[in-house]
């Protein structure tokens, strides 16, 4: 075999185009006349006397090689070749006696050899550590991986198409900040250096994004990853995709519109159409949603009649009665929101759009105009999963530092999530900020609904996990 392999590799086919243009055309046993060149990974290899068999598969698809010590070149080294091993091949398009459309090798190079395998031929890799870990070894050993990031990609190139045609501009704003807000979420911790001070991987882009809109771009955008200092689990990676977008003059219902929108248009494009299957259930995502308050669908899960009327007394018995724990000093409101989020979320199938949310737990969002302790809030959820959040913008300077201000109370008395004053987006807010609604949409839960996967690490190239057992992390070079 040759040591050096080429620098590029031009002039070769897809393999899928390939098998497009010649598996319906080509009877068994018969040859086309036409000669093509192929490029990928070896899978399989059957040597048989003078006759060996490969199966190449590449990202559009798998063709088989049919070596002949007769006709190829270097058949020797062919038949030699590694698993894993990445050749291209040029021969005639030919379809077995078998019916297996094949490329006859006349010539061929290697352009990598693998000095590791992929697993079982036949099981593929079923451990998990090496199946996240070693996402490249996953995506060939494993049917349908690949394919499942094929469709993420085109899933977030569709939300961006949808969001365009809405008359939406895309910005990027900052990821390393002097303060992170715009969600209740622990932070990373970083110490810039140059500046002497910490700053912190941002949790949000909220706070950014409508400064943008005070500063006349009045509908804007961006997906981008979020940092939160938390847990993993089937819904949760520490750093995550999320889109948030902001339109002047709308309000919730509005935005819940976009979300059917553009959940809908990503459904079509990833599968075609929007009633799919998940976890062998089918689910309907075909505007539009139905909408209901928390308190309803509270009461249909659970039996119990809650809400910010209800007497803390009862709030806190439901609670104890649902084997949901509050903490200490928490209002009506905390223990409605903590009730549902226990108990109701995760047996909602819907889709649905969970609407009116107290005020306690929406320090960002504006007041019902027509329910008082209430704020104009929608969670849509679709198979027992938040996929965001939809508002209406609080808007007023005042209020929004009273929010903060009670924000800074709940961190004082041990809650690390909540929010800190931010005076820089409060001066933005005199500037004046129109009637504004907002989405904030998980990408991750998004494909993962569409993409059937039960747990976040599956739609995650690569997920969080613990540094690999006796491989010390070092600042060292």
């Amino acid at each position: 075999m040759t040591a050096e392999v080429p620098y590029r590799f031009d002039g070769h086919t897809p393999v899928g185009d390939v098998v497009a243009a010649y598996a319906e055309r080509l009877g068994e046993g018969e040859e086309s006349g036409d000669v093509v060149t192929v490029a990928g990974r070896l899978m399989l290899m059957r040597v048989q006397g003078k006759l060996a068999f490969a199966t190449l598969r590449e990202w559009t698809g798998s063709i088989q090689l049919f070596a002949l010590e007769s006709l190829t070149e270097d058949f020797s080294d062919f038949k030699r070749l590694s698993l894993g091993d990445w050749i291209g091949a040029t021969g005639e398009v030919v379809k077995t006696r078998r019916g297996e459309l094949s490329v006859k090798v006349r010539s061929w190079v290697l352009l990598a050899h693998a000095r590791h395998g992929f697993g079982d031929k036949w099981r593929g890799v079923n451990d998990p550590d090496v199946r996240f870990r070693q996402r490249e070894v996953d995506m060939w050993a494993n049917e349908g991986v690949r394919e499942r990031f094929l469709m993420r990609s085109a899933v977030v190139a569709a939300v961006r198409e949808l969001l365009t045609a809405r008359g939406f501009v895309e910005v990027e704003t900052p990821v390393l900040l002097p303060q992170a807000g715009g969600a209740n979420a622990k932070p990373f911790v970083t110490h810039f250096n140059a500046m002497h001070a910490d700053f912190y991987l941002r949790i949000a882009t909220e706070l950014y994004l409508k400064r943008c809109v005070i500063g006349g771009l009045e509908r804007v955008y961006e997906v981008g990853r979020i940092f939160r200092n938390e847990g993993t689990g089937p819904k949760y990676n520490p750093e995550f995709t999320m889109l948030e977008a902001y339109q002047a003059y709308a309000d919730y219902r509005d935005m819940a519109e976009l979300v059917e929108y553009i959940v809908s248009g990503a459904a079509r494009v990833a599968t075609g159409g929007t009633v799919i299957e998940f976890q062998g259930r089918q689910l309907d995502l075909t505007p539009p949603w139905r909408k209901a308050t928390l308190s309803e669908v509270v009461h249909e899960v659970t039996g119990y009649e809650l809400s910010l009327e209800t007497s803390m007394e009862g709030l806190r018995s439901a609670a104890s009665e649902l084997g949901v724990e509050i903490r200490p000093g928490d209002d009506a409101g905390q223990v409605l929101a903590e009730i549902y989020d226990k108990t109701t979320e995760p047996n909602l199938w819907g889709p649905v759009h969970v609407m009116d949310y107290p005020q306690s737990v929406s320090p960002l969002t504006r007041k019902h105009r027509s329910k008082p302790g209430y704020v104009e809030r929608i969670t849509p959820i679709a198979a027992g999963r938040e996929l965001g959040e939809c508002y209406s913008e609080l808007l007023d300077p005042d209020d929004q530092r009273a929010r903060f201000a009670a924000q800074v109370a709940d961190r004082a008395r041990g809650y690390d999530e909540a929010m800190a004053m931010d005076e820089d987006f409060i001066r933005a807010l005199e500037r004046g900020m129109p009637p504004l609604g907002g989405i904030g949409l998980g990408i991750d839960r998004l494909v993962m609904v569409l993409a059937d996967a039960s747990h976040i690490r599956e739609v995650l190239l690569f997920p969080a996990l613990r540094p690999e057992a006796g491989r010390e992390v070092t600042d060292e070079a």
